[in-house]
């Protein structure tokens, strides 16, 4: 039986968590956004999801983060979406950016829990809900409390699910079951936000991910999802546990998606990265580098 999912989804399957290129005085390179992200559309990503936490929108301005999504616009044109991070901690600011998103071309937003200050749900609810309707951009919701302190409880999702514009969920809460019982009550896309779990959610009726590990392996990204849409029912866990290392080595490595990615990212635009994240060392490039090569020659 070859697998069909029950609706399209909303911003593709295999999406890219794209690093944003610096230049090596560390300004924004738009020459280099470009660049790179008409390379991975063309290397097979069906979306770009900009300004997340992999392109470090901590520590870019707001100007930056429009400039980023014009540029990238330019560069594919129509032939993926591109969903802009907008999340903040400050309702307000994150409407302001959300508006200026969509002024700037964006085809949806990526919208993350309020991090630091640790609302409780119904406040993280009327936080999401309040973006959603200031905006007619879809919306994709980011629950990563590993990083935000705060998760967006299932009954939350449920809840949030109601609203016209809220139509996907990057997951990384690490809580499989919680997922599942949002899709299964739900049409939410969701979208694998950890790469070690691409397969695994895909497989109970997830849309697809979003990858930090395709900036450098698109490609094979891909090709886990590709071969599960054909019905095959052991070439998606053989690519998928080939790319294993490499998704070990870059999200298990003690630094950022973010760190990792740059530190391979040496024939293509990427750059330094931004204070108070700083560069992989030698030792770690080096098996970065190693294991990267090791699954592009396999």
């Amino acid at each position: 039986m070859t697998y069909a999912p029950s609706s399209v989804p909303p911003f593709g399957r295999a999406l890219c968590a794209m690093i944003t290129p610096f230049t090596e005085e560390g300004a924004l390179d738009v020459a280099g956004a470009r660049r790179l992200a008409a390379h991975l559309v063309a290397e097979g990503c069906e979306g770009l999801v900009l300004s997340g936490t992999t392109g470090e929108s901590p520590t870019t301005s707001d100007a930056e983060k429009a400039e980023l999504i014009r540029a990238v616009r330019e560069a594919v044109g129509e032939r993926v979406p591109v969903v802009a991070g907008v999340g903040t901690a400050d309702t307000r600011h994150t409407v302001a950016l959300a508006l200026d998103a969509e002024k700037a071309g964006a085809d949806g937003i990526l919208l993350v829990t309020p991090y630091y200050s640790r609302p409780p749900q119904d406040a993280i609810e009327a936080h999401f809900l309040e973006v959603a309707d200031a905006t007619a951009l879809p919306v994709m919701l980011y629950d990563i409390p590993g990083r935000t302190g705060t998760r967006i409880a299932p009954e939350t999702l449920l809840r949030l699910a109601e609203h016209p514009r809220i139509v996907a969920v990057k997951d990384c809460s690490y809580d499989f079951l919680g997922t599942q019982k949002v899709l299964a009550a739900t049409d939410l896309a969701y979208y694998a936000g950890c790469d070690e779990h691409n397969l695994a959610l895909y497989a109970v009726g997830a849309a697809g991910c979003v990858s930090t590990v395709a900036n450098v392996a698109p490609r094979h990204i891909r090709a886990v999802l590709d071969a599960f849409d054909r019905g095959d029912t052991a070439l998606p866990t053989r690519l998928q546990h080939g790319l294993t290392p490499l998704i070990d080595r870059m999200m298990s490595a003690g630094l950022p998606g973010t760190v990792t990615a740059k530190a391979l990212l040496t024939a293509l635009p990427a750059g330094p990265v931004r204070p108070p994240l700083r560069p992989a060392d030698t030792e770690t490039t080096a098996a970065l580098r190693a294991t990267y090569d090791h699954l592009v020659t396999a």
